[in-house]
């Protein structure tokens, strides 16, 4: 039948480019087909690699190829299967091609282990149940203390690690008060002190919980668990403690608890189509032979168990929607009996070629339908059914769409609209209840309207837009009167209803899927109408009447929800008819904390390693939190301009102030200089701007930058305090440190006292105001006879008697500031001691 298909020119045909794929260690330039997203190779790569021998594997991951890594990987099972006789030649070309073209992902089993299985009819069936639970809250509880104390651990090495200082003094709790906070709340976690002290030398913690979450499968009777009672109480405790899987028949029991042993298979039904179009059948029938023979010598083997085989059908809302059908669950039905058939008759001709003709279990127990292998399926770049779908664009950013099956279908309705109804039209302009006129009306300005237009291209709620840093903290405060630092919602702060902001929403963003869209077309309306849980719902029950392993039913509990209500659920899931059902506990929302009014842990100072008996002092700090938002600088502000050239080139520092003369941003333009340096410099003074506007105090960073050295440096002019530099950096932060902190030692000259009083002619008694006011900034709100009066002026000393100085030129700033002191040279500008001769 797979005659008519020919699949060594479906690999030659396939269209192959090289990309570049980031590894843990490296980038990687792998070649692989031009439709395969970045996501879906590394996911092959990181299958590969540990599965490759070790010169392929080193090529793959430098420059290699993913069509030859998987046939270099196929090629010692076909030649076993060869050697054995279990298929022709050509069989090795039809399995490469399913790799190659992405049709097929295999997935081995990891461990080969049958999973515990316990029948409730055993007279001990109680106690090994109360033992199951009991491991299990262990496992699960030492997995939860083992994260804490890692977690608290990594918190010691952190403190040493962000403090600035000497090592010694970084490593001392004594000395480090963050390290001291992080080592008590280790030792409180858990964690020993050689635990914190091997944490603070930057050793990891290195272990890992050897307490497994142990898995258990129950055979029970359905009539028994249907009437409820204690037995099902029992079973929700254990299944919420634990991975309990609850069956009805021993044949599924046998099956479930052999499942880890399973060869799983993974098929992309779709894109087989699509390559194949109306010979997708037959090629499908050759792949599912083809890889039923080859799965025994993939399964592992196990002296207790057969070998089971599992295929899983991906692809199939998509392939349905494709061909017609009217709902998943016909082709789910068709094509599993269409795959058993097959897998069947592969089964039977392997037995007898292997001399088991009259056990046909001896090659395969039995056949799964469904499997949920998430590596396997992000290999094939399948993903569940949705309306909405995900695709990698041109520079590897993923970006939604209408999903293609969807839309082809809705292409041959002649229907066009879906992704507006998907999407929405994101944008305010239209008939909505929240729209610019609205917000105009409020105060918003065409500067905060162009601001939520391009805000509304990519956020997903409404909320989004309307906060910061869309909207600036003082338009909100101060044109529409609202707290900025809120964690309400703005819009119905502004008045808007939930309904308003809703019904906005929805057409503006859109709506989550198609269900409720007006305009679906009455072919595809039954399809559209049915969410992603539903379509999933039904095609795993059309499956999972035809497959040997059943396919569990999962029952989730809200967080809150007690025992009594799990085993309502299970015995309502026995009445049902399911043959497989597991319990599962859902985890609490995010914002949940317990409501307790609990003291805090006082605050210790921990003894770590103590070398010696002797009492140490306790030392009992405050901890006081600094608020770490950003402090934005009036729209009008001011500041000053300083004008100078160090080395020759000319600066510019433009300050802006807060409204209390604090420094809040800098700007520094330099003069005929390349385009790269004065970019660099621009980015300089914006992120000492941002670092100033958030808090860091201006003396962190002029001790951070005075004398750092680079070209240009030697003699400043143009400032009447600082005569020389090391460099641009030395320079800036001198002037700041002079004029905002009065860091008199960082001046090289005389120059005026930071209140501008003390002019360096002492007879002038009075300064024109006009010399230290902004005229402009002022808006004539001065005086123009405003002057500033001197006081507190220091009485005149003795002008000491003339000394012959003996300063020489400094070899590094230019500066005649060099002193010969105590045999050696000092410059008292930048504090160098060079090495002179004489």
């Amino acid at each position: 039948m797979s005659g008519a298909f020919d699949f060594d020119n479906a690999v030659r045909g396939l269209e192959v480019e090289s990309r570049r794929i980031e590894r843990p260690s490296s980038v990687a330039s792998v070649s692989a087909p031009s439709s395969w997203t970045d996501a879906r190779i590394e996911a092959w790569l990181d299958w590969l690699e540990p599965r490759l021998s070790p010169a392929h594997a080193r090529r793959l991951a430098s420059d290699g190829d993913i069509g030859q890594a998987l046939a270099h990987w196929l090629q010692p099972l076909v030649q076993r299967a060869l050697d054995d006789g279990l298929f022709e030649t050509a069989t090795a070309s039809v399995l490469l091609c399913g790799l190659q073209r992405g049709w097929v992902a295999p997935a081995v089993s990891e461990a080969a282990q049958t999973l515990n299985s316990l029948p409730l009819s055993e007279p001990d069936a109680a106690a090994r149940l109360d033992d199951f639970r009991r491991h299990a809250r262990g496992a699960r509880l030492s997995a939860m203390a083992l994260a804490t104390v890692e977690e608290a651990l990594n918190g010691v090495s952190n403190a040493v690690i962000r403090c600035e200082g000497p090592r010694e003094a970084c490593g001392s709790p004594k000395t480090n008060p963050a390290l001291a906070r992080a080592a008590a709340h280790a030792l409180r976690c858990g964690a020993s002190d050689a635990d914190i002290v091997r944490a603070i030398e930057g050793e990891p913690l290195g272990s890992s919980s050897s307490a497994v979450s142990p898995r258990l499968v129950i055979e029970a009777e359905r009539d028994l668990l249907a009437a409820g009672g204690s037995l099902a109480l029992q079973l929700a405790e254990a299944s919420i403690e634990g991975d309990v899987v609850i069956t009805f028949d021993p044949a599924d029991a046998l099956a479930l608890s052999q499942a880890t042993l399973e060869t799983r298979i993974q098929f992309d039904l779709e894109t087989l189509y699509k390559d194949t179009g109306s010979n997708w059948q037959s090629v499908l029938e050759t792949l599912v032979s083809s890889w039923t023979v080859l799965s025994v010598l993939m399964v592992p083997a196990h002296p207790n168990a057969s070998p089971r085989l599992a295929f899983g059908l991906g692809g199939l809302a998509d392939l349905a929607l494709r061909l017609d059908y009217d709902n998943p669950a016909d082709l789910a039905r068709e094509t599993a009996t269409f795959v058993r058939a097959h897998y069947t008759a592969a089964s039977v001709r392997l037995a007898d070629r292997l001399g088991h003709a009259d056990d046909a279990e001896t090659c395969h127990a039995g056949l799964r339908l469904f499997i949920q292998e998430g590596e396997a399926a992000l290999r094939l770049g399948l993903s569940p059914f949705a309306h909405r779908d995900l695709y990698q664009t041109g520079d590897g950013e993923p970006a939604p769409r209408l999903r293609p099956s969807i839309a082809h279908a809705l292409g041959h309705q002649g229907c066009d609209s879906a992704e507006r109804h998907l999407f929405g039209t994101r944008t305010l302009a239209g008939e909505t209840a929240i729209s610019f006129e609205t917000l105009h009306d409020l105060g918003f300005t065409e500067l905060e309207l162009e601001g939520l237009e391009q805000a509304l291209a990519s956020v997903e709620y409404m909320e989004d837009a309307f906060r910061s840093p869309v909207l600036d903290g003082g338009f909100i405060r101060d044109v529409l009167g609202q707290d900025p630092a809120s964690d309400a919602p703005l819009l119905p702060r502004l008045g808007f209803s939930q309904a308003d902001i809703c019904a906005t929403q929805a057409q503006v963003l859109g709506y989550p899927d198609l269900t409720q869209w007006p305009d679906a077309p009455p072919a595809l309306a039954e399809w559209l109408a049915l969410t992603a849980d539903d379509i999933e719902a039904e095609i795993v029950a059309a499956l999972d009447g035809l497959s040997d392993t059943p396919a569990p039913l999962r029952i989730d509990l809200d967080w809150d929800e007690t025992l009594v209500d799990g085993a309502r659920a299970i015995s309502h899931a026995a009445r049902e008819g399911v043959r497989a059902l597991s319990l599962r506990r859902a985890r609490p929302p995010a914002d949940f904390g317990f409501d307790a009014d609990i003291p805090p842990a006082e605050p210790v100072t921990p003894e770590i390693a103590a070398t010696s008996n002797a009492p140490q002092t306790r030392v009992v700090e405050r901890v006081v939190e600094r608020d770490r938002t950003r402090r934005k600088l009036p729209d009008r502000r001011k500041g000053y301009i300083q004008k100078a050239a160090v080395g020759g080139h000319k600066v510019y520092i433009h300050t802006g102030e807060y409204e209390d003369g604090e420094l809040g941003e800098i700007f520094i333009d330099m003069h005929k200089e390349g385009a790269a340096f004065r970019s660099l410099m621009n980015n300089f003074a914006i992120a000492i701007s941002i670092g100033l506007q958030y808090g860091v105090p201006l003396d962190e960073f002029v001790d951070a930058f005075v004398f750092t050295r680079f070209e240009p440096a030697g003699r400043v002019t143009g400032n009447d305090s600082i005569r020389s530099a090391t460099s641009i950096l030395d320079y800036i932060f001198r002037e700041l440190g002079v004029s905002y902190l009065d860091r008199t030692e960082l001046a090289n000259a005389a120059g005026e006292s930071s209140d501008g009083l003390d002019s360096p002619n002492n007879d002038a008694e009075t300064v024109p105001a006009a010399r230290f006011i902004s005229k402009g900034f002022a808006r004539g709100a001065t005086p123009d006879n405003l002057v500033v009066v001197p006081f507190g002026k220091k009485q005149d000393r003795p002008t000491p008697a003339p000394t012959v100085s003996d300063a020489t030129a400094c070899p590094s700033c230019g500066d005649f500031a060099l002193q010969n002191r105590g045999g050696g040279w000092t410059c008292d500008s930048c504090g160098v001691s060079p090495q002179m001769q004489g």
